[in-house]
């Protein structure tokens, strides 16, 4: 068990298998010193968690909580390609969608529960750029999506 799974297990958390593809493309590539992971729903033992809109269907509590499953699916679709998590030297970059209503304005603290979640996970080499950004629709009618990009070892 690497010491990321170790750090989520102490949370009550852990790194599910990878949740297969819901159209044409691969959970995550690796190019070079990166691992690029397709945007990962709230999926949980390959069911949708959630449906509608933050802040009209879904509160911006149960989306934050929706965010964190996010990321651990993206977790998972990193050690698909790696198998040891241990092996993360960085993530660099979060970019997480909200469906959201029309007057709803809080897709940052939404997404913070993906980047909670990711510090809690590696500590300081969670620590990342980010992107929160509030769309009209999402695949399958998800309220949250993210995707992640880190760096790794050889």
């Amino acid at each position: 068990m690497s010491a990321a799974e170790a750090r989520l297990a102490e949370l009550g958390h852990v790194v599910p298998d990878v949740s297969p593809p819901i159209a044409a493309y691969v959970p995550a590539v690796r190019t070079g010193s990166y691992i690029y992971t397709s945007g990962q729903l709230p999926m949980v033992g390959g069911v949708l968690q959630a449906t509608g809109k933050v802040g009209a269907d879904v509160s911006a509590e149960d989306a934050k909580a929706l965010a964190a499953i996010c990321a651990l699916n993206a977790i998972a679709a990193v050690k698909a390609v790696i198998e040891d998590l241990d092996r993360v030297v960085r993530v660099v970059k979060v970019v997480g969608f909200v469906a959201s209503a029309p007057e709803f304005t809080g897709q940052g603290g939404v997404i913070n529960g993906a980047s909670e979640l990711l510090g809690a996970a590696f500590g300081d080499a969670g620590v990342h750029a980010r992107s929160a950004v509030g769309v009209a629709v999402l695949p399958l009618d998800s309220p949250v999506e993210v995707e992640i990009i880190v760096e790794v070892s050889p």
